[in-house]
């Protein structure tokens, strides 16, 4: 509860709005401080729901490292729901953080964590609900700094009108020099914020975006992006943790109070991915691969299990079947969980790394459903995407499956990459129908655990920055829908059809994830539209109306085919090229023109690939200058 004991609510909206809980706070492992006695208060914000934010590890990382400092109290905020939002509005009510229940426009900091392109409406409702202005050029010296981190941070640009500063990379490296610089500023008796973003620009690893400006050919493209002053750096350079033992973690998270989406303990094992997946975004910028040893991997599990009370384990990576000591961690880690009656459940593996023994340690524990990420289905475009899966290596994995007991798949695709065609869109069918067969035909009819079920999703394909399919174009919503149709109808003519669900993600949003993702500060206003016309949660099936956006862009003179509906030429400047990610441009152009020759590309334990992130001197880099006998 908060230090008046006083809820920011009063009882008759918390009992009209479903999930009340949600904006109460006191969960187990919640921070209270006195506000007097802290220098620095921040308001953790994450715009999506209690549930989804509450699943997200970064923000339980931060929250917990920023209030280790004396000096700092940290506060989580979540987006109100809807029907919340309506009445704060009519009420005139503030967004306030869940400890104190207190208004976050009287806090130091806002941080946003911008983790999916499709919240950034909510990044306006919650500015908007706090009472901070939109636009930073409107804040003055009393308002608080609004900062942004995560994924999306790789093209902070359609909503960098709306933030003081970005940081890019990894939290744990550069906030607490952030935090120490701010307070000096406040110590010295003439603050300003004008003065303080100067100097926080300064800093490595931070994007303030009114300290930049943007020019424009003629047709549209960027002509230049250049600092406004000499002392303030043309590149923003990615932060990265050098040794993930000696990282923060927190042993305490804060345990929600209604059901999470990952309502269970997480161990983080590693950071980065070994494979190089040419659509990635996450493979190429959190490069390099840095393990977590098994040491403290498990004095991690037994302080959060100890700490939380959770019932069931997950193991959290990019990849966690590329973990090197993962066999060994399984049988650490069964023996505990045994012993406190834990379940172990492990993410998305890939099938040709899926070790007969460490499914059946799992078995041991829980069995569930089995996510398999073949992503094509075709060998042609696997070898466009560089996944590195040849049909024997699923076949493999999926009869290594049924055979300790499993008998439900999900097999995850994509629509929309890059030299697609139509056969390849059949291939995902009867890539599908020959797993079901699979099952029927290697186990006996008296031993099958009733019919096997294959759940077959395609999402479709968005280009994102850092990738060497930046450069690709998208396709309108209905060609979209059309190909998930050649699934479909595929599907339906195979003799296992009634073994293989199929469901696709919704092509419209696509397209505005894609907008979101390659666009550039043209686009801010548009977002600006569609939220005054009403649009918050996007991401949301139930809220997402797409006239609004096609409203939106035609008001704001946004054409959609500039940013989504082309190719680019290497020559063109891309809104994020002023971020230095560690991977080099001319990595990820050579790794183009590999995709469309159909070439693979090895992976990093396999040798290095020259992609630039040797520089950062840390994790599978060093691991290849050892083999080379390189210092």
């Amino acid at each position: 509860m908060s230090r008046s004991g006083r809820l920011a609510l009063p009882d008759d909206i918390l009992l009209s709005v479903d999930k009340a809980a949600r904006y109460i706070g006191n969960e187990v492992n919640s921070v209270i401080k006195d506000r007097d006695s802290v220098d620095i208060r921040i308001a953790m914000c994450f715009p999506d729901v209690y549930e989804i934010g509450m699943s997200h590890i970064g923000m339980q990382i931060l929250y917990s490292m920023w209030n280790e400092r004396p000096d700092t109290w940290c506060e989580r905020v979540f987006c109100p729901w809807p029907d919340l939002f309506s009445v704060m509005k009519e009420r005139g009510i503030r967004l306030f953080a869940l400890e104190s229940q207190e208004e976050i426009i009287s806090f130091d900091f806002v941080g946003i964590t911008l983790m999916y392109e499709m919240c950034y409406t909510n990044v306006l409702e919650m500015l908007d609900l706090s009472g901070i202005p939109l636009h930073s050029k409107d804040r003055g010296d009393d308002c608080p700094i609004v900062m942004g981190g995560g994924a999306c941070t790789y093209n902070p640009e359609p909503i960098a009108p709306f933030f003081d500063f970005f940081y890019i990379g990894e939290g744990e490296v550069m906030y607490d020099r952030i935090l120490d610089l701010y307070k000096s500023h406040k110590r010295s008796g003439n603050y300003s914020r004008k003065a303080f973003l100067h100097e926080v620009a300064k800093l490595p690893g931070v994007y303030v975006p009114s300290l930049y400006e943007v020019t424009y050919n003629s047709d549209h493209t960027i002509k230049a992006f250049s600092p406004k002053y000499p002392d303030i750096p043309s590149v923003i350079k990615r932060q990265v943790v050098k040794d993930l033992d000696s990282a923060y973690y927190p042993t305490k998270p804060v345990v929600p109070n209604v059901r999470a989406v990952q309502d269970r303990a997480v161990i983080e094992v590693q950071r980065g991915c070994i494979r190089g997946c040419r659509f990635c975004q996450a493979g190429d910028t959190y490069r390099p691969t840095r393990e977590r040893s098994v040491e403290k991997c498990l004095s991690i599990a037994k302080d959060v299990l100890s700490s939380t009370g959770y019932d069931e384990l997950s193991l959290s990576s990019l990849s966690t079947s590329d973990y090197r000591e993962l066999s060994r961690l399984m049988d650490e880690l069964i023996d505990i969980c045994k012993e406190e009656n834990v379940n172990i459940s492990l993410p998305s593996l890939r099938i040709d790394a899926f070790s007969l023994d460490v499914m059946g340690k799992v078995q041991d524990v829980k069995k569930s459903s089995l996510t398999f990420a073949p992503e094509a289905g075709s060998q042609r475009l696997r070898n466009v995407i560089n996944k590195g899966l040849s049909v024997e290596d699923i076949m493999d994995g999926a009869l290594k499956a049924f055979l300790l007991g499993w008998n439900k798949v999900k097999l995850y695709f994509m629509l929309g990459l890059p030299t697609e065609t139509k056969e390849d869109r059949e291939e995902i069918a009867h890539l599908a129908n020959e797993v079901a067969a699979l099952y029927y035909d290697a186990i006996p009819k008296e031993k099958r655990k009733g019919r096997v079920s294959i759940n077959v999703s395609t999402s479709f394909f968005v280009p994102k920055p850092f990738t060497p399919f930046q450069w690709y174009r998208m396709f309108p919503p209905g060609e979209y829908l059309g190909r998930a149709h050649d699934v479909n109808s595929t599907i339906k003519s195979e003799l296992n059809h009634k073994s293989i669900n199929y469901s696709w993600h919704d092509a419209e949003t696509t397209v505005l994830e894609g907008v979101f993702a390659l666009g550039d500060r043209r686009v801010a206003p548009a977002i600006e539209y569609a939220y005054k016309k009403g649009q918050i949660f996007d991401a949301w099936t139930d809220f997402f109306d797409f006239s609004v956006w096609e409203e939106a862009f035609e008001k704001t003179g946004i054409d959609i085919d500039f940013y989504i509906g082309r190719i680019k030429p290497f020559r063109e400047i891309l809104p994020w090229d002023f971020i230095d990610c560690g991977v080099s441009r001319k990595f990820l152009e050579r790794e183009w023109e590999r995709a469309m020759e159909g070439k693979i590309t090895k992976n990093c334990r396999e040798g290095c690939s020259l992609c630039g992130c040797i520089d950062m001197k840390t994790g599978v880099c060093m691991e290849e200058r050892k083999r080379e006998g390189v210092s």
